[in-house]
């Protein structure tokens, strides 16, 4: 009878431990800080030529997990992403030819290069598409004929637009002369003469 009520108690035991076989401490914090860190490390194009070096790439675990990270790229979880450049990476890395690839010095100071004038040229790039253009104002057709005025619905829907005046020369005549010059080649030719 002490056999049946061991075996009993053995038989709890077990199924407890398998329904919970383990428990985190910690909510799977230190594991998600652990996944960010690396998967933003994964922006340095060194990082991943080091890795590369190694032979990190030839490891199909390795390779598998790389593949497991890509939910990072979730919008739930991209908020955390600090270096955006990293979730490209990843991306790049599920391609056998680019990890390859990075094993060469060469790729890793091309990748480096591209990052840094993609960064160098963002803002303005970014610009481009987000800031709204303003629309070209409607040009009104020339008047067929100068002495006819413009009809007055017309002209008051028209912006009126500044135009800058301008010298006009007549034929024959010579035009003024126009000094740029700076004040220091005044002081300069003072210096020679005095």
């Amino acid at each position: 009878m002490d056999s049946n009520i061991e075996d009993t108690d053995m038989a709890s035991k077990s199924s407890s431990t398998t329904a919970h076989p383990y428990k985190d401490p910690d909510d799977g914090r230190q594991r998600f800080l652990l996944e960010l860190e690396f998967v933003q490390c994964l922006a340095n194009p060194a990082y991943i030529h080091y890795l590369a070096q190694n032979r990190y790439f030839e490891d199909e675990a390795f390779i598998g997990y790389l593949k497991y990270l890509q939910y990072w790229q979730k919008p739930e979880n991209i908020k955390f992403i600090m270096f955006p450049h990293c979730l490209f990476f990843l991306e790049l890395l599920q391609n056998a030819n680019f990890r390859n690839a990075m094993a060469y010095p060469a790729s890793k100071e091309l990748a480096h290069r591209q990052q840094y004038f993609f960064w160098k040229n963002y803002r303005n790039n970014r610009l481009k598409h987000i800031v709204p253009r303003p629309l070209p104002e409607p040009v009104a057709p020339p008047p067929s004929s100068p002495l006819q005025p413009m009809p007055a619905s017309s002209a008051a829907s028209t912006p009126s637009i500044p135009i800058p005046q301008m010298q006009v020369v007549q034929p024959g005549s010579i035009p003024p002369k126009v000094d740029i010059r700076s004040s220091t080649t005044d002081r300069r030719k003072r210096k020679k003469e005095g």
